[in-house]
């Protein structure tokens, strides 16, 4: 793994990931393999954020080696999302990958509590105030991002990023794996997503914060 990815992933804040955990562990449900996912979701943001970690020659990521179908995939997703103007634009100046630790004073249900949160962007545009993540799916429509949207949570973690930044707008771009077609799902703090999203985080942050205290 990379050195930094593994410094991140290894300090004691609270992540979401961290409750997602909790939230399986609360309410298990039945959930594709994530690891698969995941390394593919890790070379296609490398190659978007941080192509130092990609060898084109050897078709790697980091330590991670992939068929010659799965980096070709990548690729073609690559060129999608740099072809979108509006991907373009967004990503162009950013600062990618940004970290932000803070300890966050929270409020459920009128009882005040602290927990030390940490999350990482994938886009961070400190000029206009707001950034976004970049997700691979296996839709092939509009509509089918924005299920998949809720069923895996990403309204959690984008209300839990945009409390960490203070930020009033975010951005999910999904890139389709299968017809390389590239979705966009705005939201605001009025928009039902966020509501939705908040309702999630708050929640788990304040279990997590019952059982756990304030870190890992």
């Amino acid at each position: 793994m990379n050195p930094a990815l593994d410094s991140y992933y290894s300090r004691n804040e609270v992540s979401n990931s961290d409750l997602g955990w909790l939230s399986n562990q609360l309410n298990p449900r039945p959930m594709p393999d994530p690891t698969n996912a995941f390394k593919f979701g890790s070379l296609i943001d490398a190659m978007l954020t941080e192509q130092y970690r990609v060898n084109y020659f050897k078709r790697t990521c980091d330590d991670d080696q992939f068929t010659p179908e799965e980096f070709g995939t990548a690729e073609n997703m690559k060129r999608a999302f740099m072809a979108d103007d509006i991907a373009r634009t967004l990503i162009s100046g950013a600062d990618t990958q940004k970290v932000m630790i803070e300890r966050k004073n929270l409020n459920f249900e009128g009882i005040d509590f602290s927990i030390r949160m940490r999350c990482k962007w994938d886009i961070w545009r400190n000029d206009l105030g707001f950034g976004g993540d970049i997700k691979s799916t296996t839709a092939t429509t509009q509509a089918q991002f924005e299920a998949a949207i809720k069923y895996f949570n990403y309204d959690r973690q984008r209300a839990f990023y945009m409390n960490m930044a203070g930020s009033e707008k975010d951005v999910l771009i999904g890139i389709s794996k299968k017809n390389f077609k590239v979705f966009k799902v705005y939201i605001n703090r009025n928009s039902e997503l966020y509501k939705e999203g908040y309702h999630k985080y708050i929640t788990l942050s304040f279990k997590w914060w019952r059982l756990f205290g304030e870190t890992k």
